[in-house]
C-alpha cells in the first residue's frame, strides 16, 4: 500500500518537476516523500539526499514544534529569507487526502529583493 501511495504523490506532482520553485512533500512523522528537482538539487547542493528520510533533524527545536503546530492545527507559516545573497519566499501548508491532514507540503521561490505590490479592489 506504501508504494501505490508513493506512487500516487509522484503521479499527481508530476506537474511540480518543471516549476522554478523547490517543493517538498512530507508525511505526519516529517518522512520526505516526495522532492521536485529544484527541491532535491537544492540538498544535493549540500550533500543531502532527503528523499526518504525525515526533515525534523534538520530543524531547530522551534522549528520542529511549529512544523507539528502547523499538522495538528492545519495552519500555514510564511515567511521569506536571504541566502547567500539570494531572497526566497518560504511557504509551508499542510497537505490532505480525503479531508484529512497527512503531512506538509514547502514551497521555496527565489524573488526579487524588491518587488511590486499591488492593492486590487
Amino acid at each position: 500500500m506504501e508504494n501505490e501511495f508513493f506512487k500516487d504523490i509522484e503521479e499527481a506532482l508530476a506537474w511540480a518537476e518543471g516549476t522554478h520553485c523547490a517543493i517538498t512533500v512530507c508525511d505526519l512523522e516529517g518522512k520526505v516523500i516526495f522532492m521536485n528537482e529544484r527541491s532535491r538539487a537544492t540538498f544535493d547542493k549540500e550533500g543531502r539526499t532527503m528523499l526518504g528520510q525525515n526533515l525534523m533533524p534538520c530543524h531547530s527545536a522551534k522549528s520542529q514544534e511549529k512544523i507539528r503546530h502547523m499538522i495538528e492545527t492545519d495552519t500555514v507559516n510564511c515567511y521569506t529569507i536571504d541566502k547567500q545573497g539570494v531572497k526566497k519566499m518560504i511557504y509551508q501548508t499542510p497537505w490532505r487526502r480525503d479531508g484529512k491532514v497527512c503531512g506538509m507540503v514547502e514551497i521555496s521561490m527565489v524573488i526579487p529583493a524588491e518587488m511590486p505590490h499591488y492593492v486590487r479592489g
